[in-house]
């Protein structure tokens, strides 16, 4: 049966360590144990950049729905997310490289009358 949780936040850099442990939470919950890893590494990667690039709300939004898994975020922004260069060793830059490298498939869009966006990555059934 699918399912779907939204967690609206602030524009607050402390709601990215929020939204690191709610994956683990709403995936404990679902008995997905398998997918606690990778949900607890691309959510506040994804969230990360929300808050990084916007300077309004965010959204965190975790859903299964058939084999798939989706996590994704959306920010006040409606610009597209900017992958940019491979990051060196600093800190910044790593966000969307992570997500392209552990995702099955990720992607974008505009959010028609809010004038943001949602970011999303997913993963596949093999990881359960």
């Amino acid at each position: 049966m699918p399912w779907e949780y939204t967690l609206y936040i602030p524009h607050d850099p402390r709601a990215v360590g929020v939204c690191r442990r709610a994956p683990r939470d709403i995936l404990t919950t679902h008995h997905v144990p398998s997918l606690i890893e990778p949900a607890e590494l691309l959510a506040p990667e994804l969230l990360g950049n929300a808050i990084r690039h916007t300077g309004g709300p965010a959204a965190l939004k975790v859903r299964q729905s058939g084999a798939s898994f989706r996590i994704g975020a959306w920010d006040t922004d409606p610009a597209p997310p900017a992958a940019g260069p491979p990051p060196g060793d600093g800190e910044g830059g790593r966000g969307l490289h992570l997500v392209q490298a552990y995702a099955d498939d990720w992607g974008w869009f505009r959010v028609n009358g809010t004038g943001g966006k949602y970011v999303w990555c997913e993963l596949g059934a093999e990881q359960r």
